[in-house]
C-alpha cells in the first residue's frame, strides 16, 4: 500500500458536506468512488477537517491508501478522471503526492485556514452567489476589524460552539481572526490548529452585529466571557465559508 496526500477543491453547494452521509452527496463519498475505480478496491479517504454542509474548499487535505503502483501524477489525474466520468464536477483533486505511511491528513495537521466573505453591497450577488454572505445594508468593517482581535488569543469558545460539536474541550488557542475589506467584501480570515463546530460561522455571525452597531466591541467580549451560545450572534450562513489550506 502506498499512502497518498491529496490537496481537495470543491464548491459544497448541494453536498452535505465532507463526510459520507445517507441523506445526500459528499466529497467523501465522490472522492472514494473514483479512488476505488481507480485503483480497483475500495478506499477510505481521511480528512483534515470535516467540513458542513455548504462549505467550499480550496486547500482541503486529505489522505488515502492505494495498494495499485501509480505515480502521484497518474493518481491526480486517475482520481480526476472518474469523478468527472461519474458525474462529480464539484470536486477536484489538485495535487497529488506521496506521503509517509504514518501521515494522516487530520493528526498530522498543525494549522488550518479560513476564509468567510461578506459581499456588503445593495445589489445580490450573481455570480458569487452560494459563496458569499449577502449582506445590503452597510456594514462598519472597521470597527469589526478592531473587535475581532478581541477573540484572538486561548481562551473557552463555549459561545461560539455548536450545540452538537464533539470536541472533548471548548478552549482553543485562535491565532489570527482578521477583518479585511477588498472592493465590495469584507473578508474575514480564521488561523488556528483547530476549530470547534461552526465555531467560525458564529464568530462571524456575531461581529456582524459589532458592524451593524448592535453591539459594541466590550459586547463581543462579554460574549466569549459568558461562555454560553445563547449569549452569541447568529451562525453565518455556509457557503460564504471557505477552507482556504491545512499546515503541516
Amino acid at each position: 500500500m502506498t499512502r497518498f496526500k491529496l490537496v481537495v477543491e470543491y464548491d459544497g453547494t448541494g453536498l452535505v458536506g465532507w463526510q459520507r452521509q445517507d441523506n445526500g452527496p459528499s466529497v467523501q463519498a465522490f472522492l472514494e468512488a473514483a479512488a476505488g475505480r481507480l485503483a480497483g478496491h475500495p478506499v477510505e479517504a481521511v480528512a483534515a477537517g470535516r467540513t458542513d454542509a455548504g462549505v467550499h474548499a480550496l486547500g482541503q487535505v486529505a489522505h488515502m491508501d492505494l495498494a495499485k503502483e501509480l505515480s502521484a501524477d497518474a493518481v491526480r489525474d486517475g482520481l480526476n478522471f472518474w469523478l468527472h466520468d461519474g458525474g462529480c464536477f464539484a470536486v477536484a483533486v489538485r495535487s497529488a503526492e506521496t506521503a509517509p505511511a504514518d501521515f494522516h491528513a487530520r493528526f498530522s495537521a498543525v494549522g488550518r485556514r479560513y476564509l468567510y466573505r461578506i459581499l456588503n453591497r445593495r445589489a445580490p450577488p450573481v455570480l458569487e452567489r452560494d459563496r458569499v454572505w449577502w449582506v445590503p445594508h452597510p456594514l462598519d468593517g472597521e470597527v469589526m476589524a478592531g473587535a475581532a482581535g478581541l477573540l484572538v488569543g486561548r481562551h473557552d469558545f463555549s459561545t461560539f460552539r455548536a450545540a452538537d460539536c464533539q470536541a472533548a474541550s471548548p478552549v482553543k488557542t485562535l491565532d489570527e481572526f482578521a477583518v479585511t475589506p477588498a472592493g465590495d467584501e469584507l473578508r474575514v480570515s480564521a488561523y488556528a490548529r483547530s476549530f470547534l463546530h461552526h465555531q467560525v460561522r458564529n464568530m462571524v455571525g456575531s461581529l456582524k452585529l459589532v458592524g451593524e452597531g448592535r453591539w459594541s466591541a466590550a459586547d463581543l467580549a462579554q460574549a466569549l466571557e459568558a461562555r454560553d451560545r445563547t449569549k452569541g450572534g447568529p451562525t453565518a450562513p455556509a457557503g460564504g465559508l471557505c477552507l482556504m489550506e491545512v499546515a503541516y
